[in-house]
């Protein structure tokens, strides 16, 4: 391997390496410093990027940006690594363990110590998570032409922006958890037989009407978020209530609960913020007869994961848990669709490894486009419902298909919308995280869910389809097909249309 050592001098760097080798040289000369920056700095220059750019990457600022970054967030960074950007499959890579070791070397020839500088290897991406103290590491492993991406792995973005903003820690403003009760308004739903509420969007949607086509049969959705509730036995032990029969839900955990990266032991899947349970509601929840809301695809199967405390991707176990969730979901072959209304305003590297792994696997894949908090009004499609692996969905006002919820994002990554709040400020009923309850639930992250349950039901209309058809006939079956719309894609989807 070939080593590069520096030697900053009064105004210029001499070094060792030749032009190929100092991808960064233009940079390092003005970052060397002494201190980190403060986490209100580092906020201010993200929100300040994404105003002026659109977007913020990790990857496009500078070593000493990323190092303060780093020493902000416990000292631990993710790093991608392979010989292409695409590189992200360890399978695929008959050199990762090499490149990995690689990496290692590097890290303890500048941190100076063999030990405790890996802190995980993923077992499927080409990702790790290391300890890095000192910025003439960063520095040099910048120069690796193997790395694909390079960030913190436990910077809290929100969390530092809710001290600045004097906003406590877990407010409900920009977690989306939550577990109350709320009576339904007899206008916001039909009842259907057996005896369930069929929300007012069904009918905006034509859902009712293409059930006389499809249920979801013998589709399976994933579902990556707070987990479910232990107790809302309709999305437990009575799952195959009423009408829905011959179905399975398959509850996991993979989120760790604590603030410290190197903690280990998953918490479960119980739902513990009221998130989850209310997205399972939306997309699945079954055609009950104790007059409960009825989900999207009823007789679908759903596997659930804890992946997160919350809809805010922010810090290490989260980022990791939801990391795990994909590529789980994506060797799990039964898995067609995959939900999650949860996010980040920057990319994460290694859930963007985790999407890319389970798209590969054939998946669709639907991800939130963006829920307003009182601080990211700012921003447009959130990640990763802007890569191109997945359907970023947005919330529209009933009766429209291009005037956005009013605490929902648009933008031009939008493919779909779904209309989840009326005139009257009410959104989406669901069952409520304890029996016999009942909530309203909004913004984008039912919309997603409801459009994955829509999925699930074109999916199971047509089982030998590929996920390009099933999305072919979505798009076909909406708004502004053939022409998307610049901010909200394809429009509202006509489910009857889709099925038949």
């Amino acid at each position: 391997m070939k080593k590069c050592v520096f030697f900053l001098l009064a105004a210029f760097a001499l070094n060792s390496c030749t032009n190929d080798d100092l991808q960064n040289s233009s940079v390092e000369s003005e970052i060397v410093q002494a201190d980190p920056l403060t986490a209100r700095q580092i906020n201010d220059k993200i929100n300040e990027t994404i105003k002026t750019k659109g977007k913020f990457s990790w990857n496009e600022s500078s070593s000493h940006f990323l190092w303060s970054g780093i020493v902000q967030g416990n000292k631990i960074a993710s790093i991608g690594f392979g010989n292409s950007k695409d590189d992200f499959d360890r399978s695929k890579s008959a050199d990762s363990e090499s490149l990995q070791n690689e990496i290692l070397e590097v890290i303890q020839q500048y941190e100076g110590k063999k030990d405790r500088v890996l802190l995980a290897s993923d077992e499927y991406l080409n990702q790790i998570d290391v300890y890095i103290e000192k910025q003439e590491t960063v520095i040099a492993l910048r120069k690796l032409k193997s790395i694909r991406y390079f960030e913190p792995a436990d910077y809290h973005y929100f969390e530092n922006e809710n001290k600045v903003n004097g906003v406590a820690k877990s407010s409900g403003s920009s977690s989306g958890c939550g577990y109350e009760s709320t009576a339904l308004n007899a206008a916001d739903y039909t009842t259907v037989t057996p005896n369930a509420k069929a929300p007012w969007s069904f009918y905006k949607h034509n859902i009712t009407n293409a059930w006389t086509y499809s249920t979801g049969a013998g589709i399976t959705i994933g579902l990556i978020d707070s987990g479910v509730s232990a107790n809302q036995s309709l999305l437990g032990s009575s799952f195959n209530n009423g009408l829905s029969s011959g179905r399975s839900i398959s509850k996991n955990g993979v989120y760790v609960d604590s603030v410290w990266p190197w903690s280990s032991g998953f918490d479960g899947s119980d739902d513990k913020c009221g998130h989850g349970t209310s997205m399972a509601s939306a997309m699945a929840a079954p055609r009950n007869n104790q007059g409960q809301p009825v989900g999207v695809a009823y007789n679908a199967n759903l596997v659930t994961y804890r992946a997160a405390s919350n809809v805010v991707l922010d810090g290490y176990h989260e980022q990791e848990g939801v990391k795990l969730a994909f590529t789980a979901l994506g060797n799990n072959t039964s898995v067609k669709i995959i939900s999650m209304s949860m996010g980040h305003i920057f990319s994460v590297g290694k859930i963007e490894d985790g999407v890319k792994y389970a798209y590969s696997k054939g998946k669709l894949i639907f991800c939130a486009g963006g829920t307003s908090t009182s601080f990211t009004t700012f921003v447009g499609v959130i990640f990763p419902a802007w890569m191109p692996e997945t359907q970023a969905i947005t919330g529209v006002k009933e009766n429209t298909s291009n005037q956005k919820c009013d605490v929902c994002h648009s933008g031009s990554e939008i493919d779909f919308t779904y209309q989840m709040e009326r005139a009257s400020g009410n959104n989406i009923p669901v069952v409520s995280y304890y029996n016999a309850q009942t909530d309203y639930v909004g913004g984008s992250s039912v919309a997603t869910a409801s459009t994955a349950g829509i999925a699930a039901l074109v999916w199971s209309k047509n089982p030998s389809w590929t996920r390009e058809q099933v999305l072919t006939k979505m798009r076909q079956s909406s708004t502004y097909y053939p022409t998307p719309n610049s901010d909200f894609g394809y429009g509202n989807i006509n489910v009857l249309q889709a099925v038949q």
